[in-house]
């Protein structure tokens, strides 16, 4: 079996990433860093300098993720922003700010992967399509990886990310395998590594 190191402290992007790397024979480690942000919109830069720190702290092949979340009618708010976002006007706020406005919205996610033959990072990008619910709804699980599960309706669905089942929300993402970023990463690494 190969193996990935993953740096991050987000359990629930862990356990994402590895229900669809180990269906291709890849191990995925955690690797438990605090990863510093640079303060841009850019979500592929963000990833970029995640990436590069993270092989400087560890010196072996691995991989970073950054996400966004972007809302149409509030051109964009709150992009790269997300934990700031959540931490100052929470989920209340957001839904607050879209109220009477349009509701499309997509989680847009960058893995970044990084080894010392590489000049630059390869970069995996996906997005994930959805419409914001009139409040929140759901159960925590510790395979989240943010808040916005709450409020999150993906695209062909009428509930949130929160209100699946287990089993539920894993035949959605089973759904999303072949257009996601892990996928992209997956079948790149087992052809390269």
């Amino acid at each position: 079996m190969k193996e990935i190191i993953f740096a991050t402290t987000n359990k629930g992007k862990v356990h994402s990433l590895s229900a669809i790397l180990n269906s291709y024979d890849i191990n995925v480690i955690q690797y438990d860093l605090e990863l510093p942000e640079p303060r841009t919109d850019d979500l592929q830069e963000i990833a970029r300098h995640k990436v590069m720190f993270a092989y400087q702290q560890i010196g072996k092949p691995c991989v970073a993720l950054d996400s966004g979340f972007y809302i149409d009618s509030l051109n964009g708010f709150p992009k790269t922003f997300v934990n700031f976002a959540l931490e100052t006007i929470g989920l209340e706020g957001i839904l607050t700010l879209v109220d009477g406005k349009q509701r499309n919205c997509e989680f847009r996610n960058c893995l970044a992967y990084y080894d010392r033959i590489l000049s630059e990072p390869l970069y995996f990008i996906s997005n994930v399509p959805g419409t914001l619910s009139m409040n929140q709804k759901g159960e925590p699980r510790d395979y989240y990886w943010s808040d916005l599960f709450f409020v999150f309706i993906p695209e062909g669905k009428n509930v949130t990310l929160a209100e699946m089942s287990p089993e539920k929300y894993r035949e959605w993402r089973q759904e999303r395998y072949k257009d996601s970023f892990a996928t992209k990463f997956a079948e790149w690494y087992v052809k390269n590594s």
